[in-house]
């Protein structure tokens, strides 16, 4: 399930604090002890080097961050963020003694960007927000999706933008799953002359992919009646929906879909190229096929094939593919692919290719557990391992903004239940190198950007946050 299906309290304040003390009065004896003596290479094993060499991931074990609960305000508008204690791996996000063996295995570690979070909007609060984007318009205006069913127009991002409600579809949106709910939005690369834009929401046994219309007489709403559907298709069960959709720089609609629920794919779907289950499906919102209210892209990996594969799949192989973004620079496409038990991973998504779900997870091996065949699979260019309450990977955006140029060219990224955040740096070719970052935020549901490319967060407590250079006031 998603990080929203899976948040859940961890109180460890106490227990890290006994640890600490104990690892600086040992640390003290041993400086004694060996003090008219140097010690051996190795003779002491730290924390980190402790964690790092450990494959049980047993909270008990190890301290982890004090992450899920709800950070407070300090009083300058800035989160509450709290600082990441070692977790119970190497800092590149895996085990010690896998790090060989996995895309996360880093060959460096790159210096932390110099940047913070701080209340949006003057601590402005929304109701479940799960995404904010931009029309793409030149007007400034930002667009807040409410799970229950609301996307919410604000007239600039300063700190006291004007609100109203630009869309509300709660008598047709289900949102009684964690998971379910109006999950995604995306405006037509036109939008500004044709006032077209779409939306993926939930009722209760399917998926809805809808388009609707700005009113001709108020461009901050939109038309309810206006709803055209283009595709839905079933859901098994209420969890892993996927959620997101975006224009790609091909000018086609790409659209995300979790493998249909339950837990371990129990169907089968994110390998079976008969159904959209599990997959990043591409269509072409423009033009109409037959019966059909889009088209099928001429190149889509297959179109046209005689096996009755799903023409509309670009790629498959994914289990809860829950947030993805293309980088406006390259054009790549990366997808954060919610895990099962083992690992959260990114994904550099290509047409035609096969990510793995549920022949593996990650980079390893889920059915079977062992000597899986990963012929023709692609790996991730990044994963990590759960903390030991759980994880759920929510993907962000490559940084194109100007405002801290330390970030530029780096995907950010974070884990909604424990709130660690990392940058990762990727050249095309190797794996790519994180760097995990010095404080926690846990509950981040979704990120999003403005037209000039700053980076926001949204919490899915009910604020959101902007990413901006420490020494802003």
């Amino acid at each position: 399930m998603t990080g929203i299906g899976r948040f859940q309290t961890m109180r460890r304040g106490v227990f890290l604090l006994i640890w600490m003390v104990f690892v600086l009065i040992l640390a003290a004896c041993l400086g004694q002890q060996n003090a008219a003596e140097p010690a051996e290479p190795n003779a002491v094993e730290t924390p980190a080097r402790q964690a790092a060499e450990s494959s049980n991931r047993n909270a008990a074990e190890a301290p982890g961050p004090i992450a899920a609960e709800t950070p407070d305000r300090n009083a300058d508008g800035a989160s509450g963020l709290v600082k990441a204690e070692k977790p119970e791996r190497g800092e590149d996000g895996t085990s010690g003694a896998n790090a060989a063996e996995t895309p996360s295995a880093n060959p460096a570690e790159p210096v932390p960007p110099n940047f913070r979070l701080v209340d949006a909007f003057g601590g402005m609060t929304f109701e479940k927000p799960v995404g904010l984007y931009h029309a793409g318009d030149g007007s400034g205006r930002l667009f807040v999706v409410e799970q229950p069913g609301r996307i919410i127009v604000l007239s600039d991002a300063s700190d006291k933008p004007k609100r109203s409600v630009f869309l509300d579809i709660r008598d047709r949106v289900y949102d009684r799953g964690t998971e379910q709910g109006l999950l995604g939005l995306a405006f037509h690369p036109d939008f500004e002359n044709n006032g077209l834009f779409y939306v993926n929401y939930t009722t209760e046994n399917t998926t809805v992919i809808a388009r609707y219309k700005v009113d001709p007489a108020n461009p901050d709403r939109a038309d309810a009646g206006s709803e055209r559907v283009l595709l839905e298709f079933d859901q098994p069960y209420a969890n892993h929906n996927g959620g997101q959709l975006a224009f790609g720089p091909d000018g086609y609609l790409y659209i995300a879909t979790g493998d249909g629920g339950s837990a371990g794919d129990p169907h089968g779907n994110g390998q079976n190229l008969k159904t959209l289950l599990g997959k990043i499906l591409r269509i072409d919102a423009d033009r109409r096929d037959g019966n059909l209210p889009y088209a099928i892209p001429a190149d889509n990996p297959f179109a046209g094939n005689r096996e009755r594969y799903r023409e509309e799949i670009y790629a498959y192989g994914f289990r809860n593919p829950w947030r993805f973004s293309f980088d406006p620079e390259t054009g790549r496409l990366w997808a954060a692919d919610v895990g099962q038990n083992s690992v959260e991973e990114i994904d550099i998504v290509e047409k035609g290719k096969n990510y793995g779900w549920n022949v593996t997870e990650g980079s390893r091996c889920f059915k079977p557990r062992e000597n899986c065949r990963k012929d023709g699979i692609v790996l991730p260019i990044w994963e990590y391992e759960p903390l030991g309450g759980g994880a759920s990977v929510t993907g962000g955006f490559v940084y194109r903004g100007e405002d801290i140029p330390g970030l530029k060219g780096k995907y950010v990224v974070a884990d909604f239940v424990d709130g660690r955040m990392w940058t990762l740096d990727y050249d095309g070719q190797s794996q790519a190198v994180a760097t995990l970052l010095e404080w926690t935020q846990p509950g981040i549901s979704s990120f999003g950007v403005d037209e000039r490319g700053e980076l926001y967060a949204c919490l899915l407590e009910g604020k959101i946050l902007q990413i901006v250079p420490s020494f802003v006031s």
